[in-house]
């Protein structure tokens, strides 16, 4: 087994709680890790025996383009698709940052991680 990192994704979008958060949107890092066994790409030397990095951003991507009013709901959509249209992973960790979000004071990111274990 072994692990595969994106980090550091940036995507401006339009999440949040309150309407004015939807409208005016904000700038949100996203980092993923995915666990897989990739024994035979280290072997072979061939794409289809490890993830795509470019599928795996498209979907994110996609999903970032999807107004939620949470950061937690986002990253489970994240995981879950993940799961569901790369067999290869067996699990997931996805983090959401929303950069400077509106609180009313200084704060550099709020962030959430979710994992999600594909079932066996």
């Amino acid at each position: 087994m072994g692990k595969i990192s994106l980090e550091g994704l940036e995507f401006f979008a339009y999440h949040g709680y309150h309407e004015e958060e939807r409208k005016i949107g904000n700038r949100y890092e996203v980092d993923i890790e995915v666990e897989t066994n990739f024994e035979q790409a280290t072997q072979n030397d061939l794409l289809e025996n490890t993830v795509d990095y470019g599928q795996l951003y498209a979907l994110i991507k996609e999903e970032m383009q999807q107004s939620t009013h949470l950061l937690e709901r986002l990253a489970g959509k994240i995981a879950k698709r993940t799961l569901k249209e790369l067999p290869e992973v067996k699990n997931v960790e996805v983090s959401i940052s929303k950069l400077n979000p509106p609180l009313g004071g200084l704060c550099k990111r709020a962030r959430v991680t979710l994992r999600k274990d594909r079932e066996t």
